[in-house]
């Protein structure tokens, strides 16, 4: 028995060095940031900026990686199947404690991830085609009850925090829009500006550009509060639906097994980045907030939205598809 502790000893302290070592030497290679999203949505151009300043950071490039499909699972799984040794990360939203409560999922949003930091939150706007003859979500409501499953909204993905937002709206307001999933924010926002989905519910980053041009048309958004960037554009709790509330989060994280001296380094890094003001500025403009919290804070964030959810998709029947 004494032999077999020793031994068992001896490998936890030759894990123990190899990691320590592996730490102290990293980066010294590329990372790699894997966007779960087709290029030109909010999470694209937010990944892009957080490369770019990490990357300062810590000496080293950051590739960002586009890799869309299936709502982002299919990038997901493959970060949390990725070698843990912080050069393959995961830029997500919350899409991600989302997922597994409407499908079946290859990877367990807490089980198979060192989450590093959530980086900011944000709320949706929602927008029509210029062609929906409705100027207020009232407006909007009244329409699709007199024209049931003749409107459609865009999301970026089945089981995504668009698809999400969407059929809760549906839900509470009791009308019926057709879901049509497309592979990231990016050609979901070019179908609708083109006019082949009727609306969208998503995050001003993406959609608040357009609005300004006259390409579409901002009913409301998703907070309790008006958004700072849009105060004209009034909230759906106060407008049609009181109570609504959807704000979503974006954050970065790692494979589970990293060193916590990787996702350490790479957490001051994120939160430095944050810090400074062009950074800081830069999201504010996009209409995101940004967030710097720890990894444990993050970690709990996660843990309350995959139950929060849960409940959600429970009580109002969602479905993946």
């Amino acid at each position: 028995m004494k032999t077999l502790s020793t031994f068992l000893a001896c490998i936890a302290l030759t894990i123990s060095t190899a990691s320590a070592v592996l730490a102290q030497s990293f980066p010294n290679k590329p990372i790699r940031l894997i966007v779960p999203f087709a290029p030109g949505g909010g999470v694209d151009a937010v990944g892009r900026a957080m490369a770019q300043k990490i990357g300062e950071g810590l000496g080293q490039t950051v590739i960002v990686e586009n890799r869309g499909g299936a709502g982002g699972s299919i990038a997901t799984e493959a970060v949390a199947r990725a070698t843990p040794d912080g050069y393959t990360l995961l830029i997500t939203t919350h899409g991600h404690a989302i997922q597994p409560a409407l499908q079946k999922t290859p990877w367990d949003p807490l089980r198979d991830f060192a989450p590093v930091m959530q980086v900011l939150s944000f709320a949706f706007i929602m927008t029509v085609h210029p062609s929906v003859p409705a100027k207020s979500p009232q407006e909007l409501i009244a329409y699709a009850k007199a024209n049931p499953g003749k409107l459609t909204y865009g999301s970026s993905g089945p089981g995504g925090p668009i698809h999400f937002a969407m059929e809760i709206f549906k839900n509470v307001a009791g009308i019926d829009i057709v879901h049509v999933p497309y592979k990231g924010n990016g050609p979901m926002t070019a179908a609708l500006i083109a006019g082949e989905v009727s609306m969208a519910m998503d995050s001003m980053a993406v959609s608040l550009p357009q609005v300004r041009a006259g390409k579409l048309r901002g009913l409301a958004v998703s907070s309790t509060k008006r958004w700072p960037l849009a105060p004209e554009i009034p909230t759906l709790a106060e407008s049609a639906l009181p109570g609504y509330e959807e704000v979503g989060w974006h954050g970065i994280l790692a494979p589970a097994g990293t060193p916590p001296e990787i996702v350490a380094r790479l957490h001051r890094e994120l939160a430095k980045a944050n810090a400074s003001p062009d950074m800081r500025d830069r999201l504010l403009g996009l209409g995101f907030e940004p967030m710097i919290n720890s990894p444990d804070e993050f970690t709990s964030r996660i843990r309350a939205d995959v139950a929060k959810y849960a409940k959600i998709v429970r009580d109002v029947g969602i479905r993946g598809e």
